[in-house]
């Protein structure tokens, strides 16, 4: 979400006329796997997309979000210096406080991206959210007041793959006929650092 939005950005500017937007993790690389709470969660993956200058609706409206007050509930507290790792280089997670903060922050950014774009949740016809996991997907979906059936969902598939996960969700989607062109789809996302996001788009 965050690359998309700096895409969208370029190509409005002029500054460019066509991006390629890429996500990708390697997580098995930082996984602490004695953590059965974590390290079954995630997964290796890559997505892409590839945007361009166009008269017709695409992006609508984005917005990004960082708070660095909560950088500790999601990281890897190690530092590299000197090319060493200093502390450990492996993935910490507070599950708890992930799905706490996730939630509230992923509802008032896909809010204000309506109000952005003028629409309401009723316009959504998807919701593809950062697939974390099942219940904090679900719990933006009723947030929004959206049917569970509008939720796109490929975590069960794939794991939490983090930037990985919003463009191999949109791929599933568009493969499987559900997003079809002209719907109005909202991405989100959340990740380490704290950070959050969303974007609207017409596809």
């Amino acid at each position: 979400v965050y690359a998309l939005s700096v895409a969208d950005s370029m190509i409005k500017s002029g500054a460019a006329s066509k991006a390629l937007v890429v996500g990708a993790e390697v997580f098995s690389r930082i996984l602490d796997f004695k953590d059965r709470t974590t390290c079954v969660l995630f997964g290796d993956g890559a997505g892409a997309v590839v945007l361009g200058a166009s008269d017709e609706p695409g992006i609508l409206a984005t917005e990004l979000h960082a708070d660095a007050r909560h950088s500790d509930i999601l990281c890897t507290p190690g530092t590299v210096s000197g090319g060493q790792v200093l502390g450990s280089p492996l993935l910490k997670m507070d599950g708890q406080a992930v799905f706490k903060l996730a939630v509230g922050v992923l509802e008032k950014v896909a809010r204000s991206v309506l109000d952005k774009a003028g629409m309401t949740d009723a316009d959504i016809d998807w919701l593809i959210p950062h697939q974390a996991n099942i219940r904090i997907m679900q719990g933006t979906a009723k947030k929004l007041r959206m049917s569970l059936d509008k939720l796109i969902v490929t975590v069960d598939e794939h794991g939490n793959t983090s930037a990985a996960s919003v463009p191999l969700a949109l791929d599933v989607a568009v493969r499987s006929g559900r997003i079809q062109r002209g719907q109005t789809v909202m991405l989100e996302g959340v990740g380490g650092g704290f950070t959050w996001g969303a974007a609207l788009l017409k596809y």
